[in-house]
């Protein structure tokens, strides 16, 4: 692919060009040339956009597809095509599929279905057969297969023991273990955040201490068996605090925050919208000025948009039954941006990479074309029209949103939207 991107402003801190408004040449994948103005002797294609921004690929560490099992939810191609359309060049997939991601053949499966698309595919295989938290799976396997982490999605680990198995395990060969931060015997069957708002709404409550216990038991088991762990969407304020602990005693421990968890809060769910229903469960003002202290000082090292796509009978029902979970990838670059600026929107959404073994590749000359393009000006309404998913269950429709993303050139291909 040969392609010539016209005056495009240049956001990469690791980029000698940071800040710059340039042309791009891009041949055969690669970046062959970066100046303020390149002559198109050849003749390729040009991309001259309005407001052109282009940075490093942006990477989610955490979206779920459906398919094997749950095609009516979203398939493997049209998710990543949503994912290219939504800025990402690199995903993490989730293994709440059916079957479940635990062996070495479904692995293999998610990534050949995955072949020669722009977005690359990173699968987590399950922590646990099956998912059910009482046998490791076939970790060593997978790795091998090329899963990147392992992780039972929105499921905790209720055996201790077996978390500490599970991460002196995988140290042998540097395995990247996910814990899902809730305590199952005091969440019981909660809906929402317990607190003023799930009381005046009837709603069964979530304490933060079903959370917050589960992250403190997480960091005793890690720094007794030295391991790497990734506790993924978190949402309190002592979560945040526990993990800057954490941190400071030089535990090899990351972290992330869902973006819906940066800008709603639980007295959102005062119309009932089970999109609004979300695992964890939106939480308070105090909890959500945390959230976002913590993504500025780095104690959370990543956002996700914790993509989820649930078919509508599932989601359009009594708020009690509705699945938890919503759309996020549409959304996720104008929703961080009304929050951030924009060098710390684009700083914010290409962290994790080296977490999950994903490739960093700077704006340079010379470097395969691993490119984000968007227009960080702009507020509008995100719409149904704006979701390219199969499934519509997104918590930001009729929001507003800040910017444009135009689309992605990654893998010697370009999809715009």
């Amino acid at each position: 692919m040969n392609v010539l991107l016209k005056s495009a402003t240049i956001i990469d801190s690791k980029s000698d060009f940071h800040n710059q408004t340039v042309d791009i040449l891009i041949e055969n994948g690669v970046i062959s040339q970066i100046s303020k103005r390149i002559k198109n002797s050849n003749k390729v294609k040009e991309i001259d956009l309005n407001n052109l921004h282009v940075s490093q690929g942006w990477f989610d560490s955490s979206v779920s597809f459906g398919e094997p099992g749950f095609e009516e939810r979203e398939t493997i191609e049209n998710g990543l095509k949503t994912a290219a359309i939504s800025g990402f060049t690199s995903v993490a997939l989730n293994p709440n599929t059916n079957p479940v991601i635990d062996c070495n053949a479904d692995v293999t499966f998610i990534k050949s279905k995955a072949e020669k698309h722009a977005v690359n595919l990173y699968p987590i295989g399950a922590l646990t057969k099956e998912s059910k938290g009482v046998d490791l799976a076939e970790l060593f396997d997978m790795k091998n297969a090329g899963a990147v982490a392992f992780g039972d999605y929105q499921k905790p680990i209720e055996n201790p023991n077996l978390l500490k198995i599970a991460l002196q395990y995988a140290s042998n060969f540097d395995g990247l273990v996910l814990s899902f931060p809730q305590e199952n015997k005091i969440s019981g069957n909660g809906v929402m955040n317990e607190e003023i708002t799930s009381t005046s709404l009837g709603l069964k409550g979530m304490p933060n201490m079903a959370e917050e216990l589960q992250i403190a038991r997480d960091l005793f088991l890690l720094e007794y068996t030295e391991g790497k762990l990734h506790i993924p969407t978190i949402s309190t304020a002592i979560s945040v605090e526990l993990i800057r602990e954490a941190k400071k005693k030089k535990l090899n421990v990351t972290c992330c925050v869902a973006i819906h968890n940066l800008i709603f809060t639980d007295e959102d769910l005062t119309s009932f919208n089970t999109n609004f229903k979300v695992l964890p469960p939106l939480r308070t003002q105090k909890d959500k000025n945390a959230l976002i202290e913590g993504l500025k000082d780095g104690t959370i090292d990543m956002v996700t948009s914790d993509h989820n796509p649930i078919d509508i009978e599932h989601k359009k029902i009594e708020f009690d039954f509705a699945k938890f979970g919503t759309l996020g990838l549409e959304s996720a670059y104008g929703a961080l941006n009304t929050i951030f600026s924009t060098k710390k929107t684009i700083d914010i959404l290409t962290k994790g990479k080296d977490r999950f073994g994903v490739d960093i590749r700077p704006i340079s000359i010379g470097s395969k074309a691993d490119l984000s393009l968007f227009n960080p000006n702009g507020n509008h309404t995100f719409e149904l029209k704006n979701i390219k998913s199969t499934s519509k269950n997104s918590i930001f429709l009729n929001k507003t949103i800040k910017g444009h993303v135009y689309g992605i050139i990654a893998n010697n291909k370009m999809i715009l939207n």
